[in-house]
């Protein structure tokens, strides 16, 4: 079980780098108002979610003290993410849109970290 929940957790990372990867990508574009969500944003932000999902569920399976409000905060973080990229994936975004992308990533990975 410790190898499949060891997969699914760097499955999760690459999502995340998909994710803020995209954001810093982004950055120079951003400053000449020609920023925009990339394919590979929502891709990495659902891989989050899937994986994320897929490690509670094995964490629990496997015996493994599991903080339930921990991770319904970051699932309440992740879905606002997920609700940002995906209606604007495509599309040219505002500052305020592509820094509430980030921050809210680097805010799930905080939490993750830190709490």
């Amino acid at each position: 079980m410790g190898v499949t929940i060891d997969l699914v957790l760097a499955l999760h990372i690459i999502g995340i780098a998909a994710l803020l990867g995209g954001v810093l990508a982004q950055l120079k574009a951003l400053r000449a108002g020609d920023a925009t969500v990339t394919p590979g944003m929502p891709h990495g932000a659902l891989t989050m979610l899937v994986t994320g999902v897929a490690l509670v569920g094995l964490n629990q399976a496997d015996d493994q003290e599991v903080n339930n409000t921990k991770i319904g905060i970051k699932m309440a973080v992740l879905i606002v993410i997920l609700v940002l990229v995906y209606i604007n994936r495509g599309q040219k975004v505002s500052s305020a849109i592509m820094g509430a992308i980030g921050l809210l990533t680097v805010t799930n990975i905080v939490i993750a970290t830190v709490w």
